[in-house]
């Protein structure tokens, strides 16, 4: 008789996360924003997070695993935030407007958002890693919209993934950028809002 492999079996849904522990989690979320805003992220640090949540240092650890991970956390939620503006919000940047219309919107808006958070967008950086990808919500929402308003073009996903790159990537330059050698931000984005206008025309003329 031919031996059969066992085959794992599902053991049902995954468990959701226990109330206190969701209660825990938008506790400490709240507090390290309060923080950012009255000290600066510099200044935030785990001991100092248990201490003013009034929680153990077991659970911030638990929670964020390192330094980087509180920036982390919120700035996935200001990113949530914001792709609740592209999916629902008013046009031309929610649904409602022409594709090319909406794309032009999307770079502005994206790039906004970029530096407003700038602050938790550095000291989300763990050192000695590379920038972490942030941009899948990015990267789809450029090619549905490319995809409609220029279907032949968009078919391969690498005009997509090129537009999304010169969308983003200069700021992710200026996140490695030493405080001496960075550029001046707002020059750079006011520069970038205007040449994403005319490359995303171009494309799509």
């Amino acid at each position: 008789m031919q031996a059969v492999e066992p085959v794992a079996l599902p053991l049902g849904r995954p468990r959701e996360e226990r109330a206190d522990a969701a209660r825990n989690r938008a506790h400490l979320i709240e507090v390290a924003r309060e923080m950012v805003a009255e000290l600066g992220a510099d200044k935030v640090t785990m001991d100092g997070l248990a201490e003013r949540a009034g929680l153990g240092k077991g659970t911030v650890f638990r929670r964020f695993r390192t330094r980087a991970g509180i920036f982390h956390t919120l700035l996935d939620e200001e990113e949530k935030l914001f792709q609740q503006r592209v999916l629902a919000g008013p046009p031309p940047l929610g649904p409602g407007a022409p594709a090319a219309k909406r794309l032009v919107a999307f770079g502005r808006a994206r790039l906004e958002f970029l530096v407003e958070h700038i602050v938790l967008a550095r000291a989300s950086l763990d050192p000695g890693q590379p920038v972490p990808a942030r941009d899948s919500p990015s990267l789809f929402h450029v090619q549905m919209l490319l995809s409609e308003a220029c279907p032949d073009e968009a078919a391969s996903g690498s005009l997509a993934l090129q537009l999304v790159a010169a969308l983003e990537g200069p700021v992710l330059l200026y996140l490695r950028a030493q405080d001496g050698d960075a550029p001046d931000l707002g020059a750079v984005v006011h520069d970038l809002i205007d040449s994403w206008q005319v490359l995303v025309e171009r494309v799509c003329g």
